[in-house]
This record gives C-alpha cells, sequence and structure tokens, in this order.
C-alpha cells in the first residue's frame, strides 16, 4: 500500500488557502479592479520593518471609479508577523520624473486622485521614517517607503 501523507497534507494545505482566499467581503469602494482587498492582521511591534509594497502595483484612473485609487500598503518585518496589511504609514505623495508634483493628490487613508489637465505615468508613495533625520523628496532619505505607478488620462 502506497503512503501519500506529505503530498496529501501539502494538497490539502494548498487547497484550504486557496478557499480561505476565494471568501471574504469586498471593502466599499473606491477598490482597485486589480483584487486587492485589505485583510486586517496584528501590527508587528518587535520587529524591524524592511520594506513596504503597495497594491495595486500599477493603476490606471481610468479604470476606477471617479478616477480615485485606493493604495493599500503592506509591511515586510524581520520577525513575526512578517506580513502586516494594511499598514500603518506617517505619509503619502506623489512624483512624476523623481520630481514631487501636486498633478496628483493622495489621501491620508491612500486614495489618489489626478487633477484636472494631469496626464502621464506618475509615482505614488508613502513611507515610514526611520532612526535618522534626513528627509529627501519622492520618498527618499531615512525611511522605508513603497511605491506604485498610477496612470492619469
Amino acid at each position: 500500500m502506497r503512503n501519500f501523507g506529505p503530498q496529501s497534507f501539502l494538497f490539502c494545505l494548498v487547497s484550504a488557502a486557496a478557499i480561505t482566499l476565494a471568501c471574504g467581503s469586498q471593502p466599499p469602494s473606491p477598490m482597485p479592479v486589480t483584487g486587492c482587498s485589505p485583510i486586517a492582521t496584528a501590527p508587528n511591534t518587535t520587529g524591524t520593518l524592511e520594506s513596504i509594497s503597495l497594491c495595486p502595483a500599477v493603476a490606471d484612473a481610468e479604470n476606477f471609479p471617479n478616477g480615485e485609487v485606493r493604495f493599500t500598503p503592506t509591511g515586510m518585518y524581520n520577525t513575526p508577523p512578517l506580513v502586516v496589511t494594511p499598514l500603518k504609514t506617517y505619509g503619502w505623495g506623489a512624483c512624476q520624473g523623481n520630481t514631487p508634483t501636486d498633478e496628483v493628490t493622495v489621501s491620508q487613508t491612500g486614495v489618489a486622485k489626478c487633477a484636472a489637465g494631469a496626464s502621464g505615468l506618475y509615482s505614488v508613495y508613502t513611507f515610514v521614517p526611520t532612526e535618522c533625520e534626513h528627509v529627501g523628496p519622492c520618498g527618499t532619505g531615512c525611511m522605508v517607503s513603497g511605491y506604485a505607478q498610477l496612470t492619469c488620462p
């Protein structure tokens, strides 16, 4: 008789994860059409924040209700919980070509909107400061930052 222990366990684990991810409620608009959904996780109070990612990573404002795109930050830490979504960040901004811009506004909740007449590719960013005091433009300097691309019509 053949033993399927490890293979069966792995199959069950992957199946359970897929079913768990498929279930859930949709957060209120504006939400990205890319399938990003905030999953509340416990904050990390002991680890060091190593990186931040934004979801969606790429968005076209034309594809969102009222042209408003909600970006959700996820923090990656060096100790459990390793991933925190949504991550509490300290500020948001937008740049075009590594230069701050007012052609895209970003609220403190991560909702970006193109100004009238704005056109082209922009970077949306969020950040968490670190111990040093050097802060540069567009999320640079002594901070952990996460970036996404936003296209304005």
